[in-house]
């Protein structure tokens, strides 16, 4: 036998360090770790970090093995920790049904706990005694499960537990927008039990959501039922909310030293290394001191100051914690295993032996990791004067057995006994390593034999639904009701994925479900319900925006393939070629690049070698996976011989529901009855009879299905089932068509001044004459007046009686004008109908609840408050649209444009973030206000007609001009006329102004094409305004639009615009761009902390913002600048909030200079409304006349003074810093002593 070698000899020195410090305090019955001698229960966080220098040791024996007994050393160690990770599975196991609620709730009273009765796994508080619930614990759980599976442990037993954990990642997979109680189980620094969205719990379930995907959690022995599976888009949600948070730690911390878990080991969850380097550089330079980092800056815990008799702390009580914060040793073992990772071997030397010099010595001299250094309570004032020159003295648990934990690892490490792909298996550290290039793949697919014959004409090569057989491709609902099968387990009463809409990294797979190949329809195809579909021009930006999206985003092996579905409403008018829009958006995918993506185009047949395919073995028969399944074949059986209409009720009566639901039935039928039918000639000539009945059976499986789609709101059901019987169109209830049934003239209609409203012998609406006027209206628009009116005196259900008894509901005739309108595209009366009739927009939920993960607060309506209000937390649709509803006071149109604005921005916030920086309010009622008014600039025309424009605009156009007021480019609009079933109607659309474009003058000749019709039909015009987007003029009175323009400080604007040059107006639509979009300069808010510092408060329209905020809040916060910018927002105007920024941006260069204070509370609109008094005279002195000088009356302000140029001799900074030092003069103290 061989004697024991150098290095065996220190690996057992670690051995028994890990014994006296780690497994010696391991329940022999549960397996797991108590916190310490004084705290007895078990962490989750907590025993995870513990256990891993027990998992590390044990690889270092595995691989290090001199003898045999090192062998069965190495097998003791893995079962130790095999040990505690199913202990803590059994503690979240017993709480399955917190698990199940919490997936729909996501909130604090259904969450897993934070930690259990270590020799019971029970629990030891309630619900709401602890802050509970922290994603970062359960997905550092789930981590680490996948990590040590992978290095070969089996921790995972049964298809129960697979089942378990697969819900596990449901319940982490929203991390992204939940916010929690952080790592350090405080939430909000203040310690008052207020969530927040933290980066360490978004960056760990990301790593844990990527880690698990495709992971068999029984390793090598496993099958398709044990393997764990997640949806790619999720992860993606998780990663850019995280790169918009760092080096934010979250709301109430500008830095957090625990995000370095997040950086580097174990998590890596960063793909941008220069991010990492900065998030590093920040948490080493704001929180490093002599024995370690702090957690946070002005973190109480432990110190000195910290009254130990509360939980909470008083808001101005933080000041007292700076600079006296507690230093954590552990954190220089995180920086000594990340400096091992990414080979900076100095970084490793500098640490450990920093980390070496504040160990303690314990008995034998036994090295222990402190909790924390803490100042004495003699020496705090020294340490105030002198920050980190004191010597202080360790606190706390003796060891931090997570501490200790990572300490031993890092020294394994650094001595060579592992290495760093040992203990991370699953290659979790190359996250920054550039990915290739990806390749998006596009299958186009038509609707119809028809357009593909139309596409053919062009050179397009498409294949419909019946070509790609056996391929199946289906919407992406029918792949979220799939998915919804995901994890269910009947006996622990765990429903699986709650439905929620695919992202194009979802549906841009194939999946094999039953044998058979299925690929999905992108999610904003699915998008029938709402009226964005409607604009072709929408749906391309909808595919640019997605292809973008996979370009940069797609990190899976093999390529992404998009489905992309050519239907009738994508022609022209005729029927008979493309809209030239989608034909260019096809000619340049075939070209291999479209959206900054590379792109190949072809058959799906073709693209089933190269691309990601998945496997959804939970959709094979047999529910569960359980092994037998003799119920489920009976029902097979059963099916054949039933009748069509039998065929529901016979499938229950034969399984149970929730194991064989509608997705179930609604696949199998489609699997076997809609193969389609060969043309080779019948062996045996079947009877005339027999051949009928096979006919009527066919349809009748059709209808049934196609009952089942709608089941499943699928729309337009022919694209995806393969037979001609849905192709013919719907009949439809017809309105009494008149001869001018479509004549738009230019004229207002005001619903009650020129329709005289019929009224019975009570004086009481007469409805059933409003039906009869329904039948000789003149417009749509007046048919549209009518039914709104029927819809609000009698409801939606209410049957008119027309045609027939008892005819057509109020709900059916709206919905028949909506499909009119629609096919004409008459944007306003779209929104309005879309309005009366409630419908649904796809993603509004889901976009509110991505501008807030973004740490975006929304406010919806008019300011000022209690009319304007905000949305802070993720709300559910329902509750959200009421809202909406409240705040636009009932106004349909409005309602409606915000929801689509919302939409807007988020699609704006996934693609180009950077619009956003500086912004922590989005004001989406100011944004429709300012959308109006600069088309009333751009067309010098009254707020009524820009309102009506506004309304009138296309959703791409509306998108369009949203995105010019957010970057502040500038845009031209131009007027053209186009024909709508032989009427001449407006149209308006919004177009770039790039540096080759129009010059100033001609772009101010497009925009004054008023009346000249004969130049509008010109041609050659035609050719150059581009795309031309159809408009109907309507009243606002009528389409129950408000003018969204107030009469205030916008009326001077709207007057005399033939004798400006093009240059007047410029800074005032500057600043009320700035205003409304609440943007401020870079550093703005540091510098009103800093401003706060030397006097009593600022004063804003009366409310004050108080000096003692500092007290509470650093300077880099987050929530101090939502603070400063709630203040700023009681001013209604945004271009007198913009020149107050302004006045308070001179306050703070007053503040760089060596001024000790400058006052008491400082009026801030007081040193506006003087610097405005002297521009008044001076530019009277100059000899202005009053027109020029013309003030705003809602403020008092000079409109001249809104469009001045910042600098320059008649600039309002010389007049705004004239004005401070006229008010700081007299308020300057004396004695000059410094008033805190």
């Amino acid at each position: 036998m061989r004697s024991r070698s150098n290095s065996g000899v220190r690996l057992d020195g670690y051995g028994r360090l890990v014994q006296q410090t780690i497994l010696r305090h391991q329940d022999a019955v549960t397996g797991l770790l108590p916190a310490s001698a004084d705290h007895r229960d078990a962490w989750v966080r907590d025993n995870v970090y513990s256990i891993l220098a027990v998992w590390g040791l044990g690889l270092a024996y595995r691989k290090n093995a001199d003898r045999d007994e090192d062998k069965a050393k190495a097998y003791e160690l893995e079962q130790s920790v095999v040990k505690l990770m199913r202990g803590l599975l059994q503690c979240m196991m017993r709480q399955v049904d917190k698990v199940e609620a919490f997936k729909y709730s996501q909130s604090t009273r259904d969450c897993l706990h934070a930690k259990y009765n270590t020799h019971t796994c029970a629990t030891v508080v309630g619900d709401q005694e602890w802050g509970h619930l922290q994603m970062d614990a359960t997905s550092l759980y789930l981590l680490m499960l996948a990590q040590m599976t992978a290095s070969g442990l089996h921790i995972i037993h049964s298809l129960d537990e697979v089942n378990f954990i697969q819900n596990l990642v449901f319940y982490i997979e929203t991390a992204y927008k939940t916010a929690d109680f952080g790592i350090w189980e405080r939430g909000d620094k203040t310690n008052q039990g207020i969530t927040e969205l933290n980066a360490s719990s978004v960056g760990m379930a990301k790593a844990a959501l990527e880690a698990l995907d495709e992971l068999d959690l029984f390793g090598a022995k496993g099958g398709p039922q044990s393997v764990i599976r997640v949806l790619s888009d999720e992860v993606q949600h998780c990663q850019s909310i995280l790169h918009s948070m760092l080096p934010r730690a979250s709301t109430s911390k500008e830095v957090d030293a625990s995000v370095l878990s997040v950086i580097s080991y174990p998590a890596f969850a960063v793909e941008d290394s220069k991010l990492v380097e900065i998030t590093k550089q920040e948490i080493i330079t704001k929180l490093q001191g002599r024995y370690g980092c702090c957690r946070f800056l002005r973190d109480g815990y432990r110190t000195p100051k910290e009254d130990p008799n509360r939980l909470y702390y008083e808001p101005a009580e933080l000041k007292l914690f700076e600079n006296i914060e507690c230093e954590w040793p552990l954190f220089w073992a995180y920086l000594i295993i990340d400096g091992i990772f990414s080979g900076n071997r100095e970084q490793v030397q500098e640490y450990r032996e920093a980390l070496e010099g504040v160990l303690v010595k314990g008995k034998n001299g036994v090295r222990l990791v402190p909790e924390l250094y803490s100042v004495p309570l003699d020496k705090v004032d020294e340490e105030y004067r002198n920050p980190r020159t004191v010597d202080r003295i360790p606190l706390g648990k003796l060891p931090l057995m997570w501490g200790q934990s990572l300490y031993i690892l890092g020294c394994l490490m650094a001595e060579g006994f592992l290495a760093p792909g040992e203990i991370d298996p699953l290659n979790r550290r190359f996250a920054t390593v550039p990915k290739p290039d990806v390749v998006v793949q596009v299958c186009i697919l038509a609707e119809t034999e028809g357009i593909k014959a139309v596409l053919r004409k062009e050179d397009i090569n498409a294949e419909t639904v019946a070509d790609v057989y056996p391929i199946r491709v289906q919407p992406a609902r029918i792949l979220s009701h799939i998915y919804t099968r995901l994890g269910r387990n009947k006996q622990m009463c765990l429903t699986g994925r709650p439905y929620r809409h695919m992202g194009v990294l979802g549906t841009s797979k194939l999946y094999n479900v039953r044998k058979n190949i299925f690929a999905f329809t992108p999610q904003f195809i699915d998008q029938q319900q709402f009226y964005l579909a409607l604009d072709n021009t929408m749906i391309v930006e909808m595919l640019r925006t997605d292809l973008s999206y996979l370009r940069s985003r797609w990190r899976m092996t093999g390529q992404p393939t998009i489905t992309f579905p050519i239907s009738h409403t994508m022609l022209d008018e005729t029927g008979s070629s493309v809209h030239p829009m989608v034909l260019a958006t096809l000619r340049k995918l075939q070209d291999g690049y479209f959206g900054g993506a590379r792109i190949q185009t072809g058959k799906l047949s073709e693209f089933l070698t190269t691309s990601c395919r998945t496997h959804l073995s939970f959709m094979d028969p047999g529910p569960e996976g359980k092994v037998f399944a003799k119920s489920y074949e009976l029902s097979i059986d059963s099916f054949e011989e039933l009748h069509a209409e039998e065929w529901l009720h016979g499938l229950q009566i034969a399984e149970d529901a929730d194991t064989y639901d509608e997705v179930a039935q609604y696949l199998d039928h489609l699997l076997q009855r809609t193969v389609p039918q060969s043309n080779l000639p019948p062996t045996a000539q079947r009877g005339g009879l027999s051949r009928f009945r096979a006919a009527v059976h066919t349809t009748h499986d059709l209808m049934s299905l196609a009952s089942k789609a709608k089941d499943l709101h699928v729309q337009n059901v022919g694209m995806y089932v393969p037979s001609k019987i849905f192709q013919a169109s719907q009949q439809s209830v017809k309105l009494l068509s008149s001869p001018h049934q479509h004549n738009v003239d230019g004229k207002s209609h005001t619903l009650y001044a020129e329709m005289s409203l019929p009224r019975d012998e009570d004086g009481n609406m007469d409805c059933k004459a409003l039906v009869d006027q329904l039948c000789i209206c003149p417009t749509l628009q007046e048919q549209a007046d009518i039914l709104y009116m029927l819809h609000i005196l009698k409801g939606p259900k209410w049957h008119t009686g027309l045609d027939s008894e008892p005819g057509p509901t109020v709900e059916e005739l709206l919905t028949e004008l909506y499909m009119r309108v629609g096919n004409t595209r008459q944007w306003a009366l779209i929104r309005y109908i879309s309005g009366i009739l409630k419908k649904k927009v796809e993603a509004l939920d889901e976009a509110c609840t991505d501008l807030l993960s973004h740490q975006k607060h929304l406010t919806v309506g008019l300011p000022p408050e209690p009319r304007e209000k905000t949305i802070s937390t993720p709300i559910p649709y329902e509750e959200l649209v009421r809202l909406i509803d409240e705040a636009s006071e009932k106004n349909l149109s409005v309602s409606i444009l915000t929801q689509e604005i919302m939409v807007y921005l988020a699609m704006y916030m996934r693609t180009q973030p950077a619009l956003f920086a500086e912004m922590f309010r989005i004001r989406i009622g100011l944004i429709i206000q300012v959308m109006a008014t600069e088309l009333a600039h751009s067309l010098r025309c009254s707020a009524g007609e820009a309102t009506e424009n506004l309304m009138n605009l296309s959703p791409s156009d509306m998108k369009s001009l949203l995105y010019h007021i957010l970057s502040g480019k500038e845009f031209g609009v131009e007027r053209s006329v186009q024909s709508v079933n032989s009427s001449l109607t407006t149209a308006i659309s919004i177009c770039e102004v790039g540096a080759v474009g129009a010059t100033k003058p001609e772009r101010a000749g497009i925009v004054r094409l008023k009346s000249e019709i004969k130049q509008r039909l010109d041609k050659r015009r035609q050719s150059l305004t581009g795309t031309v987007s159809v408009v109907l003029v309507l009243s606002a009175q009528s389409a129950g639009h408000s003018e969204l323009l107030g009469k205030g400080s916008f009326s001077s604007m709207l007057e005399d615009h033939s004798s400006k040059d093009s240059r007047q107006g410029q800074w005032q639509r500057r600043r009320r761009l700035d205003g409304a979009l609440n943007r401020v300069p870079v550093g703005f808010y540091q510098k009103v902390w800093k401003v706060l510092q030397k006097c009593h408060g600022l004063s804003v329209e009366g409310f004050v913002l108080p000096s003692s905020t500092t007290r509470e809040m650093t300077p880099g916060e987050m929530k101090f600048a939502v603070h400063v910018e709630s203040v700023l927002n009681r001013v209604p105007q945004p271009e007198y909030r913009q020149l107050l920024v302004e006045t308070i941006l001179v306050l703070t260069m007053l503040v760089d200079m060596e001024v000790h204070t400058i006052g008491g509370i400082i009026p801030v609109e007081k040193i506006l409304q003087t610097a405005n008094d002297l521009f008044y005279e001076e530019q009277k002195a100059l000899g202005a006349d009053d027109h020029m000088l013309e003030k705003d009356p809602t403020t008092g302000i000079c409109s001249l003074l809104y469009d001045s140029a910042p600098s320059g001799r008649f600039g309002t900074m010389t007049y705004l810093s004239k004005s401070v030092v006229m008010y700081l003069y007299d308020f300057l103290p004396t004695d000059g002593c410094s008033m805190q």
